[in-house]
């Protein structure tokens, strides 16, 4: 294997274990030398190969980023009927939350400390969005509140059992396969709730 590839390699790995370490994890506040004892690589490489933990956090939250505005494309990009666009986009979030449980935690936590700020979603897309919740609702299949609530009802019920993951698996004594299973099933729950028909 030549150096580069070697370099790469490294790179990825000590990449991947960050995002492992905070969008699996949660640890939020993992050290430099957590990550690489996780890694199981030098500390030095890190700052090697990243500079520092900021510009690795940097680089990790707009990885981050990339997987949230890959769920924005469905909406954005569907031509499909109102309610089958927005059951792609639940089974979308679904699958991430089973991939990366704390992403969204983790985002809000970067914006939080003022560290990382990057706007998903484009003024004329969102305004698109209103418009069709609010013909969904003319015609009856949503019921009738300001198209912002419908928004962040369908977040609520997406986000919520995920970012409180830990509180629920303690308090309901819930397993992590059966929490995994729990979430898969939340598709059907979650339209049924947001749709009348």
């Amino acid at each position: 294997m030549s150096n580069q590839a070697k370099k790469d390699q490294t790179q990825e790995l000590i990449k991947e274990t960050a995002k492992n370490l905070f969008f699996v994890k949660g640890k939020f506040d993992a050290t430099t030398q957590e990550i690489a004892d996780e890694a199981g690589v030098n500390r030095t490489l890190i700052n090697y190969y990243f500079r520092s933990r900021d510009k690795l956090i940097q680089i990790i939250f707009d990885e981050a980023q990339k997987v949230e505005q890959e769920k924005s494309k469905i909406i954005q990009n569907s031509d499909l009927p109102f309610k089958e666009k927005i059951s792609e986009f639940i089974e979308s979030c679904l699958s991430t939350s089973l991939q990366y449980p704390y992403l969204e935690s983790y985002i809000v936590s970067q914006i939080n400390k003022g560290t990382c700020h990057q706007r998903e979603i484009e003024e004329d897309i969102l305004q698109k969005m209103y418009s069709d919740i609010e013909k969904e609702m003319e015609l009856g299949n949503i019921e009738t509140m300001d198209p912002v609530q419908f928004i962040l009802n369908m977040v609520s019920l997406l986000v919520f059992p995920s970012a409180i993951r830990p509180l629920f698996m303690e308090n309901l004594m819930i397993s992590d396969e059966d929490y995994d299973k729990i979430i898969s099933a939340r598709k059907e729950i979650i339209i049924n709730m947001l749709f009348k028909n």
